[in-house]
Parts: C-alpha cells; sequence; structure tokens
C-alpha cells in the first residue's frame, strides 16, 4: 500500500509539473509570437516580462546611431519598422519618414499619445498632455500659444526676455566660469514665473525655482539603473511640492478678484478665466497642471539645447566669427545703440543664427523618439500594428542619414543656405509633429537667439574642457558644459 501511495504521488506530482512545463511553454511561445489578425513587422519580443528594455536603455555615443536600432535595422535587411518589447509594452519601432509623418498627422485618430510610465508619474497621469481627443487638445494648445505664441512673444515679451537674459549675463560672468546649463536653465525658469505669476513674491519664486532643480529627463533612463529611483523619488517629491505653491497662488488670485477689480494681464488671470467658464473643459487642476506642465518643459529642454548649442559654438571658430560678424552688424545698423533685439532684427537679420540653431537642433534633437499608441488596428507598409500597441516613432535618425545630410556627425550650419529655417518637415523634426507639434517652439528659438546674440557680442568665452554628449534613447543627456567667460574689452 505504501508503495502504491508513493507511485500515486509520484504520478501526481509528475503531472503538476508537466502541467507547469506546458503552461508555462504556451505563455513563453504566446509572449515570443503575439497575437495579430494581420503580419506583424519582423522582430523580437526579448526575454518574458522585461523584453529587449536592459538594451534599448544602453547610453551611446553622441555621433552614434543608437546601437539598439541600428543593429535590428541591420538584422532585419534593413527595416524601418520592427517589433519588440520595451517597459513591459508591445513596441513597434519606426525609423521609416513616411510612416512617422503618417503616425503623427494620425494623432488623436488611429493614434494618440503614450509614454513610459516613469514620466507619465512625474507629469501626472491627469496631465494635459497625456488627453486624448481632437478637439482638447486643439483648445488647450490655443491656451498655451497665449503665453508662448508668435504674437504674444513679438507684443509683449521678446523686450523682457532680452532685458532679462542681458542681466542674468552681466550679474554672473564675473565669476569667470558658467554651468551654461544650470545658469540658462535658472533665466529661463525666472523669466517664465514672472510672465505666468506677475505678482509672485520674491521668496516665494526662489523656492519655486529651487524645487524646480530636481526635476530632470534624465530619469527617463533604464529602470535597471539605481540613480532612475533616486531621480524618480525626487522628481515626485519636487512636483508635489510645486503644485501644492501654485495651487495656493491661483486660490490667492481668485479670492482677491472676487473683493477687487485690480487685473494682472499674466497667464495665471487667463487660467483663472478659463477655470470660471460655464464648460467644464478646464477645471482648477488641470489649470495647475498646465501651468506646471509649461515650466517644466521650457526649463529643461531649451536650457539644454542652449548649451550644446554654445559647446558647438566655441569647438568652431570659423561659426563663432560668422556669429559676430552678424550680431555686431545688427548693433551698428540699430538708430538707438541701448535698445535691445527686436522681433524685426531676430526674423530678418539673424538668418546666420537661426542656421546656427537649426544645426544645433538637428545634432541635438528634442525629440529624439516619440510614444504613440494604437487606437484601432493600422495597415502600414504590408504590416499590421494592432490595437493598443505602443508604436515608437524615432525621427531623430533621419537628422543623421548621409543620403539627407551629407557629412551628418559634422556640425555645419551652413548647410542650411537657402533652406527653410524656421519650421520643420519629414526629415527634420527637432520640436516633434503632427497635432502635437511643440507649442513653445518659437519661444525656445527666439530664446535662444537672444542669449547668443548677448553672448558673442558682449563677451570671450572658451570651453574649459570637452566633453562628450551622451544620448539615451529618449532623451539625450551630458555632463555639465562649462564655459570661462569674460567682458569683451
Amino acid at each position: 500500500k505504501k508503495l502504491r501511495s508513493r507511485d500515486m504521488w509520484g504520478f501526481a506530482l509528475s503531472v503538476v509539473i508537466a502541467s507547469l512545463v506546458v503552461k508555462i511553454s504556451l505563455w513563453l511561445y504566446r509572449w515570443a509570437n503575439p497575437y495579430c489578425s494581420g503580419k506583424l513587422p519582423p522582430g523580437s519580443m526579448g526575454f518574458p516580462v522585461i523584453g529587449e528594455t536592459v538594451e534599448f536603455f544602453k547610453p551611446y555615443s553622441f555621433t552614434e546611431v543608437p546601437p539598439f536600432v541600428k543593429k535590428r535595422m541591420s538584422k532585419y535587411s534593413g527595416g524601418s519598422l520592427f517589433r519588440t518589447n520595451i517597459l513591459g509594452s508591445k513596441t513597434i519601432v519606426s525609423t521609416d519618414p513616411e510612416v512617422n509623418f503618417e503616425i503623427l498627422k494620425q494623432d488623436n485618430m488611429c493614434f494618440v499619445m503614450s509614454y513610459p510610465e516613469a514620466l507619465v508619474t512625474i507629469f501626472g497621469k491627469d496631465n494635459l498632455f497625456f488627453k486624448q481627443g481632437k478637439d482638447f487638445h486643439r483648445y488647450m494648445r490655443q491656451i498655451a500659444l497665449q503665453l508662448l505664441g508668435h504674437e504674444c512673444l513679438k507684443q509683449r515679451f521678446i523686450q523682457k526676455i532680452d532685458q532679462a537674459t542681458r542681466e542674468h549675463l552681466k550679474a554672473i560672468s564675473f565669476q569667470g566660469v558658467l554651468d551654461v546649463k544650470n545658469t540658462v536653465g535658472r533665466l529661463i525658469l525666472e523669466q517664465m514665473v514672472q510672465l505666468i505669476i506677475s505678482d509672485i513674491k520674491l521668496e516665494t519664486k526662489s523656492k519655486l525655482i529651487e524645487n524646480f532643480r530636481d526635476f530632470s529627463f534624465d530619469l527617463v533612463r533604464s529602470p535597471f539603473d539605481l540613480s532612475f529611483w533616486n531621480a524618480l523619488y525626487n522628481g515626485l517629491m519636487a512636483r508635489r511640492n510645486v503644485m501644492k505653491m501654485i495651487k495656493r497662488m491661483c486660490k490667492e488670485r481668485r479670492e482677491e478678484a472676487t473683493s477687487t477689480d485690480l487685473k494682472y494681464g499674466d497667464f495665471m488671470e487667463t487660467m483663472i478665466n478659463e477655470v470660471e467658464k460655464e464648460d467644464d473643459t478646464v477645471n482648477e487642476e488641470r489649470s495647475v497642471e498646465l501651468i506646471l506642465s509649461l515650466l517644466i518643459a521650457s526649463y529643461e529642454t531649451t536650457s539644454t539645447m542652449t548649451a550644446i548649442t554654445v559647446k558647438f559654438i566655441a569647438e568652431n571658430p570659423k561659426v563663432l566669427m560668422e556669429l559676430k560678424r552678424e550680431h555686431e552688424t545688427i548693433l551698428q545698423n540699430r538708430v538707438d545703440k541701448e535698445s535691445g533685439v527686436t522681433w524685426k532684427e531676430y526674423k530678418s537679420m539673424m538668418s546666420f543664427t537661426h542656421m546656427v540653431i537649426n544645426e544645433s537642433l538637428r545634432l541635438g534633437s528634442l525629440s529624439p523618439a516619440m510614444f504613440r499608441k494604437a487606437v484601432s488596428n493600422v495597415e502600414i507598409k504590408g504590416y499590421t500594428i494592432p490595437a493598443g500597441w505602443i508604436v515608437l516613432v524615432i525621427p531623430s535618425l533621419l537628422h543623421y542619414d548621409p543620403q539627407i545630410y551629407e557629412q551628418p556627425c559634422d556640425f555645419n550650419p551652413w548647410r542650411w543656405e537657402g533652406k527653410e529655417l524656421l519650421s520643420g518637415s519629414k526629415t527634420f523634426m527637432a520640436f516633434g509633429g503632427g497635432a502635437r507639434l511643440c507649442a513653445g517652439a518659437e519661444f525656445a528659438r527666439l530664446q535662444m537667439a537672444i542669449y547668443l546674440h548677448h553672448l558673442v557680442t558682449t563677451y570671450d568665452f572658451s570651453l574649459i574642457e570637452k566633453s562628450d554628449i551622451i544620448r539615451a534613447p529618449l532623451l539625450r543627456f551630458s555632463k555639465p558644459i562649462h564655459i570661462s567667460i569674460s567682458k569683451n574689452l
């Protein structure tokens, strides 16, 4: 009986083990071969659960095509579409300019914005930029353009940006050494905070700016990197503190509005007026989220690109010489020598400056990759993108395509001669594309142009040490770019 009992237990255990092996094998098969009603692009889903996340997030040199993408394009016969799994999401990667253009054109229709969970958490899951719906996004974009749009910059802010930039450089140049990104980031934050909340107290403004120091797009890196979790925690705490401060100021402004007719004419007043409208498109939470998002985006991206641009200029004496010539000509043509940069000068007399900015944007890539999600099955180039799959659009790869840009790794502003300088194309998507084209594109260009104007006309500067710009698949980050600076003799 004991022998028979042992045999029965052995048989039962064998059945359980066999059942587990079958189930695990079936799960592994389904992982490697996800269901699709059509034909999936070639590719691999990687290891179970983690997919190909580790390899995807490996940093690489500034002049490299992302090794993750390059390897797969070569493996799949130069395929510009392939499938993978990143951060637990089934993903289609596209480097094809026609496909990228079509995907971005279909924003809020066949595709909607989607981002890695870490970035969504920092911005907030209810953030306006993650809301879906063409009409809603258009409405919120129009509100944002009241602060960052062409007319507002031209009529109200260009003089303020010019004056703030001039005073900023004057105040910090005595230090002799500058961390360009940090100092430009603080300059931009001070300007943006003042433009949004014109009556903010100096102490509150300083606290707000200090909290932003913990916001960093560097956190969009591998979750297997230990520093990721520290950056994530700091970002979450900073976001919570900033949200509380902005909510408190909004509440104080609304209470003041009920007892006085005082008008500020700033962006916070615009948002309060939107909240008070009868429809519920904008509530208090959304208005605060929009203010926060505008501050984060302008602070991080524009400061990074300005630092990279200064690095390129300092490494290329011929470029610096031509910039000086252009901006000294602007100064000589001014009737009032003490006046600041005008809109006419910015648009009509800074051709080479815009060429330099475009070339920096091409190499630096503010948006190296953009995430979308398919809301229905999409047929494209003979393949099917299944509903619910993430689509990773990589337009920046085209910026390094030798068939489009001769010697693409070289910093050569003259390549833009005779070309459109102030808008994007299928092969130049520095500010994204489609319905979600960056609302702050004009602000970023204007801030960079004014900063360069004052830097090259008033100061001598040089790099203290050369530092490679290290890229990550979603964003670029680098060692601090330090310059020595002194006033022209």
